[in-house]
């Protein structure tokens, strides 16, 4: 057996998220977001470059020597499918591994809040899924694909870089396409995919102008766009965007996006207080009158505001999740203390003090 695929079943019998192999260092395992010594013999330059030439695909191989970094997929028998990043450090090969679990996991299982059951289902508009590397961002959009194939008959198109779950048709009819492999880019897919009927669109990641003005049109013709966005709050999600364009064509996009967002969904994930795994603590924007208005005014200052403001229609900040956690004793408070976005407020919170200044803010 190779040492590879003797790593890989580890991998997936540990439960370990990723596998990362560097030179001079054994095999490591991320278990429950810490790093684990896989006990093994200690990587040369000679077994990672052999490695990488057993593994790399056709049509990664090029891009991989002319940028020497790329990203693939690999399936590997009896054991399953793995999203993987190659990468040069000192000329050397690095390789990070993603196991891609084949049992798409609910709303439930992901403690994520009961709101998303009614954002899956939207009709038209753009859902943007943000926060930062390794927050669970890909996981929470392909639960929420998962979600609408179980309830309802969609024509859903997923433009990714690469795979990370494998769907499998229950309701909905759904095709998956991998850069690299199935599309030469985000923007070639996106070019071409309303002519190929969806009525959902989910693209891996939103990078540039031109990816963003795809979806935009595509939510302006009455599709649902889910895509992410590497932000840290979902109020920050809207000037990122934004700063994708040339400054001549932001006031258009902006009043386009009042118009088209329907939620942005930020999420970082917590260790839980008793045991082992996480939870995620969820920062929610719906786009409702205010924040409507808000967008349309260019008052993007305020938006954090109306989140907090906007429980009733299902929003919650950082710290209002974050709050949630503790007082159910899902995390600890030193650990949500580190989460939050306002430790101080958090803690007056925590004391039973809640101060109305977001109402003062977008009074202002």
């Amino acid at each position: 057996m190779s040492l590879l695929r003797e790593l890989l079943i580890k991998t997936v019998s540990l439960g370990a998220s990723d596998l990362h192999l560097k030179v001079n260092q054994p095999a490591m395992f991320r278990l429950h977001s810490e790093l684990i010594n896989s006990g093994t013999e200690v990587l040369t330059p000679d077994i990672l470059t052999e490695l990488v030439e057993d593994i790399i695909p056709p049509h990664a191989r090029s891009h991989y020597e002319q940028r020497h970094e790329v990203d693939f997929s690999l399936d590997e028998v009896e054991v399953g499918r793995f999203r993987v990043n190659i990468f040069l450090t000192h000329g050397i090969p690095a390789v990070a591994m993603r196991h891609v679990k084949t049992r798409i996991p609910t709303f439930k299982e992901l403690h994520l809040p009961d709101i998303l059951n009614k954002i899956a289902l939207f009709p038209r508009g753009i859902v943007i899924a943000s926060g930062t590397t390794g927050s669970g961002k890909s996981t929470t959009l392909a639960s929420m694909i998962q979600h609408i194939n179980n309830m309802v008959a969609r024509r859903i198109i997923t433009i990714e870089d690469p795979i990370e779950y494998v769907f499998t048709d229950i309701k909905s009819v759904i095709s998956q396409r991998e850069v690299g492999l199935d599309t030469v880019s985000f923007h070639s897919a996106l070019k071409h995919i309303l002519r190929q009927d969806p009525d959902v669109i989910m693209v891996g990641e939103m990078r540039d102008a031109e990816s963003f003005s795809a979806g935009l049109a595509a939510s302006e013709t009455g599709h649902l766009v889910f895509s992410t966005v590497h932000t840290d709050t979902a109020s920050q999600t809207i000037p990122r965007i934004l700063n994708f364009f040339p400054s001549n064509e932001r006031e258009q996009v902006r009043l386009s996006l009042a118009t088209n967002i329907r939620a942005v969904i930020c999420q970082r994930l917590v260790p839980a207080a008793h045991g082992e795994g996480v939870f995620p603590a969820v920062e929610i924007m719906i786009n409702n009158s205010t924040v409507r208005k808000l967008i349309e005014k260019n008052q993007l200052e305020k938006l954090a505001a109306a989140i907090e403001t906007g429980v009733e229609d299902g929003m919650q900040t950082f710290n209002q999740a974050v709050y949630d956690l503790i007082r159910t004793g899902k995390i600890t408070e030193e650990e949500g203390m580190s989460r939050a976005n306002n430790p101080e407020t958090l803690k007056m919170n925590l004391k039973g003090i809640f101060l109305d200044e977001a109402r003062r803010i977008l009074d202002s």
